[in-house]
């Protein structure tokens, strides 16, 4: 296989212009293509994502900061080390709403579609997952979709991530007709994904 990297960093087409750097937060890869830490760039190297400077680009941005001062992690954006192409965001978040499930820690990706189908996101999250068991010392995490959104689901999966219909919800955020509003929601233990390591 070839050796690619994943490197996330928060590119300045999603958020302000960044110009100084901040202290690097490294998840190990342990030989995989994925390489993370969190380090702005400035508007120059952020340019190549190809997205508009937006004012809803730069709140979105705004907010990834912001999660990563509250919490010390959170959504990297991510590029390919081949080429430094950017292929979407990867990361840990401590979700806002109520829920029947909270206080936890969702693990989420959005990859742009050009990458689909490559099992970056399912390389990604898993040195994700390590990083938060590992380094962060979490001891489970939450992970949520639509239920028609197969892609997703199967990379939950793939990390060993279980799904037990009674979790299901409705996402509060959403209007009560809303045709995405219904959610699945899938967990992970620490000692189920070490052992799934091993299998």
């Amino acid at each position: 296989m070839a050796s690619r990297a994943i490197s996330s960093y928060l590119p300045a087409a999603y958020g302000n212009c960044y110009d100084r750097a901040i202290d690097s937060a490294t998840v190990g890869t342990r030989g995989s293509r994925a390489i993370f830490s969190h380090e702005r760039r400035s508007a120059r190297d952020g340019i190549h994502a190809g997205v508009a400077f937006t004012s809803r680009k730069r709140r979105v941005g705004d907010h990834i900061e912001a999660h990563f001062r509250e919490h010390g992690f959170g959504l990297c954006a991510v590029e390919l080390r081949q080429n430094h192409s950017f292929v979407g965001f990867i990361g840990l978040a401590v979700p806002k709403f109520q829920a029947s499930f909270n206080p936890c820690v969702e693990i989420g990706w959005r990859l742009s579609p050009e990458y689909w189908g490559q099992g970056l996101a399912t390389e990604g999250a898993r040195e994700v997952v390590r990083y938060a068991f590992g380094d962060l010392g979490l001891k489970d995490l939450v992970s949520f979709t639509i239920p028609g959104n197969g892609r997703s689901r199967l990379v939950m999966e793939k990390l060993g991530m279980t799904h037990n219909p009674a979790d299901d919800f409705d996402h509060p955020n959403l209007p009560q007709e809303h045709p995405l509003r219904r959610h699945v929601l899938y967990r992970l233990r620490c000692t189920e994904f070490e052992s799934a390591l091993f299998r």
